[in-house]
């Protein structure tokens, strides 16, 4: 059978709640679980699932079915990760929360149970009669108190489930960088857990789970989304979050996982490239001290108490100086830094002289190991090489530790490593252990320095004594209470500083005595100076000698030997001083001849390693770029071949979709046309396996066919049974006729029987009931009076309360009448006080508005009258403008009359080929001076050109009617353009009858151009062709031909 249609989300939705409405939430689970796993729902909307899941969610917390909403999950997280990401977070978000209510409720149901058991047994008077053989033996059995066991039954499986839930949640949320937040939240979440329900397994299953998708998202970097561990910020987020699960691991006291936690915080911070903070380097430093401390790695615990102080103090300088915020870096008051320092040089001061660990023999492979296992450890602390004892020690001193540390300490220094005083200086030390032993933080320096003081007891010995007592030893090894040491822990200490070969002391049970090697061939190392540290003394010497032992002497002979002899030679053969002092004046001379060089050279070197390292690093970074957008090109071709190939996937399916239930529903169609057809008797075979290739129109037919058969046979039948049925209905009334008569006779006789019987009955009942109801009436007829007095004191009492509260009603009436009143009058007057108030606001704006409107009209007639003003200004000014250029084309017209009278009165100038043409013309003579002197020689009294049109100047009433451009101003000292001079010249040498252009009857200027007029091309060689000018025409006053008329004047 093809499947079951789909549902919407909705319709499912609504199903569930109503099972889960009739008390069948499996069954709803099972609903929305087949929902969301099915194929076909990939392709709803988010928004519409997203009601769904969570349903599932509640319900499978609710029954805790983890498998189902793991699945559910891991399907909705495929639907909806490259489309909404946000639902992701909040279906997650949700699911956590459940659980985490889920066990919350347990904790609380827990609790009230065992509250009522103890106040069950609180109850009990006999406390042996209440234990029960049964209870005796499951206490015996179990070995567990009522608590465990109820939590076990009730809390147990919701913290399970909640475990389960944060596994789910960080398989899906890992290795996606768009969901990565909310994969460090789970993180913490799970963490918090751990610690809150002291789940140590759990523990380490999620270190390791955590540190398997740190590996996988390396191994699948290539896919889509994936993260990328280069990236600060996500590097940064990996960091947080394996912090705290060190402090996690820390406040559980699992040093493994702690151990493993600071590998992993180690490797990704040489991954980092940004400087992790200085608070969380100080929580690096601060969880090593107490890792190291557990595994009693003393000499690694100082190392990394050094490397918290060092970080401390750069903190502080940091904060001085302001380089860094208070907030990024820890604190480092005087209190801190004296702590740290104190315990820095208390670290040292414990870590032993003699290895305390087990021999292994001259084992290659475990020094190896041991050497590969330092290696580790140094790297972790960010230390070039390994750490010794000397070595700290010098790095205290440099840093002034003995100045910030505490007193004690710096005694306890001073003792250890400064002064020698064998006799005393377990006496001395005591006083201070009983100090530190008084600090909880310190107190557990105190079993390794009982090792140190002890190997500095037997080495100073050694220098003063050959042989000692036992006794006399453990007289000097006193301690106070209760860090005493006995005998047999002396000699164990003895056994195993030989074992080792940091000591050469003998040991004689018969007598007691102590025996110190003196043998001047003596290999051990203990003999050597300094070797007694075993394996953290540093290598210079640390062990305060008086003398040089026998041994010492013998081994250092030939050394002597060789300083005595070379001694000699100096004092004999003065020559061979003199050279090496030469050559060694030889050696500083030329060390300073090339100093110089040798500086500029080592700039050189650093500027070109400089500029490498620039170039390197450019070109790593364009390399990073290109690979960078390399990535992001093809992120996208696959996107974009991922979409069309889900598009066309998606198509196909909806195709093949649509066909199928086109196929589905022809076949249910056919299928219930052939089940109508075979509902009768008469069957019609059809095969079915065939149905592909069965018509609906034969099926129509055949239908069609049976459906006339049909009626045709139940007309033939109804036809034969109406015939039967008369026939029998005729034979029955025959045969009835006949009884009738007999039977109403018989009818008659019982009906009489039944009715006296029924009217008898009804007579006695009726007698009886009259008689009850007599007696009944003398009965009561005693109760009447006492009835009619109860009733008349009833209503007297009724009838004053009535009264009572009528005046009590009247009065209170009276009162909210009053107040009524004076609620009106006050309204009232509140409301005048109001109308008063807005008409008083409204007068004021009306006033307002007409001193305003007042203002405006003064200030338009102010401004109207500086207009005016300011009008009859630039007429003045434009009146003695039009007087200026009357006056200076006066002036021109003088001077160009006297120019020409000048020009007559002097000699003519000869013309070589001055013969007239036929037309009475002169031809051109070339190079016969300036154009102004052949105009000014004119033209003959026959071929006189028409006088050109002057443009004086044109007055205007409005200052918008000025033409484009600048106006000319006729300034003094300006010389007369040549418009104006054509213009006086046309006017000195026109007819005398032709009267002079004034500013008053000149026609106007044209200012279509921004430079004035056109030019008058009237005496120009090209207008000698023999055309003629037009005559002027008139033009109207509206700016045409004729007299100029102001554009105010012109209607």
């Amino acid at each position: 059978m093809p499947p079951p249609p789909l549902q919407k989300p909705e319709n499912v939705l609504k199903r569930a709640q109503e099972l889960i409405g009739v008390n069948q939430a499996p069954a709803a689970l099972n609903l929305l679980h087949e929902h969301i796993t099915n194929k076909r729902s990939r392709n709803a909307p988010s928004a519409s699932l997203e009601p769904v899941i969570l349903q599932l969610l509640e319900l499978a917390v609710e029954q805790r079915k983890g498998k189902i909403a793991k699945d559910a999950l891991y399907q909705y997280k495929n639907m909806s990760q490259n489309t909404n990401i946000a639902t992701i977070e909040s279906v997650v978000k949700r699911f956590i929360e459940l659980a985490v209510e889920k066990v919350t409720t347990a904790q609380k149901k827990a609790d009230e149970v065992q509250s009522s058991i103890e106040a069950n047994t609180s109850n009990v008077d006999d406390l042996e009669a209440s234990e029960t053989p049964e209870s005796i033996l499951l206490a015996t059995v179990s070995g567990e108190q009522s608590r465990d066991r109820t939590d076990r039954a009730i809390v147990t499986p919701c913290l399970k489930f909640l475990w389960e839930a944060y596994r789910t949640v960080l398989d899906i949320l890992r290795n996606n960088a768009r969901l990565e937040i909310l994969y460090q939240a789970t993180t913490f979440q799970a963490l918090d857990f751990c610690l809150k329900h002291l789940r140590k397994t759990e523990f380490r299953r999620l270190c390791e789970l955590l540190r398997n998708h740190v590996q996988t998202a390396a191994k699948y970097s290539s896919q889509m989304h994936a993260i990328n561990l280069s990236d600060p910020d996500t590097l940064q987020r990996h960091l947080e979050t394996r912090f705290q699960q060190l402090n996690v691991a820390v406040e559980l006291e699992l040093w493994q996982e702690a151990f493993r936690s600071v590998e992993d915080i180690h490797t990704l911070l040489n991954l980092s490239k940004r400087p992790a903070k200085n608070i969380m380097m100080a929580n690096y430093y601060e969880k090593l001290t107490r890792i190291f401390l557990v595994g009693e790695n003393y000499l690694f615990h100082a190392a990394a108490w050094s490397k918290y102080y060092t970080l401390l103090c750069h903190s502080a300088s940091s904060i001085a100086t302001g380089q860094s915020k208070k907030s990024d870096n820890p604190p480092a008051t005087d209190a801190d830094l004296q702590k740290a320092a104190s315990f820095v040089l208390l670290s040292a001061l414990a870590i032993p002289v003699i290895s305390t660990s087990r021999s292994r023999g001259a084992m290659v492979d475990f020094d190896e190991a041991r050497k590969n296992k330092n290696s580790r450890l140094t790297h972790l602390l960010g230390m070039n090489q390994a750490p010794t004892r000397g070595r700290l020690f010098k790095d205290a001193l440099s840093k002034s530790l003995l100045q910030r540390a505490r007193p004690e300490i710096k005694d306890l220094y001073n003792i250890l490593e400064v002064d020698f005083h064998p006799l005393s200086i377990c006496k001395k030390i005591s006083p201070i252990l009983t100090k530190i032993g008084a600090d909880a933080g310190m107190e557990r320096y105190i079993q390794p320095l009982q090792q140190v003081i002890l190997t500095r007891l037997f080495q100073q010995l050694s220098q003063v004594y050959e042989t000692v007592d036992l006794s006399f030893v453990q007289s000097l090894a006193q301690f106070p209470e209760p860090y005493q040491v006995d005998r047999s822990t002396i000699e164990k200490f003895i056994m195993n500083g030989n074992k080792k070969g940091d000591l050469a002391v003998r040991m004689d049970h018969s007598t007691g005595v102590l025996s110190f090697d003196n043998d001047v061939f003596s290999s051990s190392k203990a003999g050597h100076t300094g070797s007694g540290a075993g394996s953290a003394e540093s290598e210079t010497g640390a062990v305060q000698r008086l003398q040089n032992t026998p041994s010492e002497i013998v081994r250092s002979q030939l050394t002597r030997l060789a300083k005595s002899l070379f001694t000699t030679c100096h004092y004999i053969d003065p020559e061979m001083n003199k050279d090496r002092i030469a050559r060694r004046n030889a050696a500083l001379a030329r060390a300073k001849a090339g100093a110089e060089q040798e500086h500029i050279d080592t700039f050189a070197r650093k500027d070109i390693i400089e500029k490498r390292k620039a170039d390197a690093s450019k070109i790593q970074a364009d390399r990073d770029r290109e690979n960078a957008r390399q990535k992001m090109l093809r992120e996208q071709a696959l996107a974009e071949a991922e979409a069309k190939r889900l598009a066309a996937e998606q198509k196909e399916r909806e195709e093949k979709r649509i066909k199928a239930e086109h196929d589905r529903v022809r076949k249910e169609e056919i299928k219930k046309q052939i089940a109508e057809l075979n509902m009768n008797d008469k069957a019609i075979e059809l095969d079915l396996n065939d149905i592909d290739n069965i018509d609906t129109n034969r099926i129509r037919a055949m239908k069609l066919a049976q459906l006339e058969r049909e009626k045709n046979d139940v007309n033939e039948r109804l036809r034969i049974t109406g015939k039967r049925i008369d026939h029998l209905e005729r034979a029955y009334r025959q045969e009835e006729a006949k009884k009738l008569n007999a039977d109403y006779e018989k009818q008659i006789e019982q009906d009489r029987a039944i009715y006296e019987t029924v009217k008898e009955k009804t007579l006695r009942e009726a007698e009886a009931k009259h008689k009850e109801s007599v007696e009944l009436k003398h009965r009561l007829s005693r109760l009447v009076p006492e009835y009619e007095s109860f009733r008349s004191s009833l209503h007297e009492r009724r009838r004053d309360e009535f009264e009572k509260r009528r005046r009590d009603a009247e009065r209170e009436l009276e009162k909210q009448i009053a107040n009524r009143k004076k609620e009106h009058r006050e309204r009232k007057l509140r409301e005048k006080r109001e109308q008063e108030e807005r008409e008083r606001e409204l007068r004021e704006a009306e006033e307002r508005a007409a001193r305003e409107a007042e203002e405006r009209a003064a200030r338009e007639e102010a401004r109207k009258a500086e207009m005016a003003k300011l009008k009859e200004q630039r007429e003045k000014e434009r009146q003695e403008m039009s007087e200026k250029v009357a006056l200076q084309q006066r002036r021109e017209e003088e001077a160009l009359a006297r120019r020409k009278a000048e020009k007559e009165r002097g000699p003519a100038v000869p013309i070589r080929g001055a013969a007239e043409t036929s037309e009475g013309r002169r031809p051109p003579v070339f190079g016969a001076g300036k154009w102004r002197e052949r105009e000014a020689s004119g033209p003959t009294d026959g071929d006189q050109p028409p006088p050109a049109r002057a443009a004086p100047f044109v007055e205007r009433s409005d200052s918008n009617d000025r033409p484009s451009g600048a106006p000319r101003l006729p300034l003094a000292g300006t010389k007369p353009s040549w418009r104006e001079r054509e213009a006086a010249k046309a006017a000195s040498s026109g007819d005398a009858g032709t009267p002079p252009l004034t500013a008053d009857s000149a026609p106007p200027r044209r200012f279509e151009a921004p430079r004035g007029a056109p030019m008058d091309r009237g005496n120009s060689s090209r207008g000698d062709s023999g055309r003629e000018s037009p005559a002027p025409q008139e033009k109207l006053p509206s700016g045409g031909a004729g007299k100029y008329v102001p554009r105010h004047l012109r209607k």
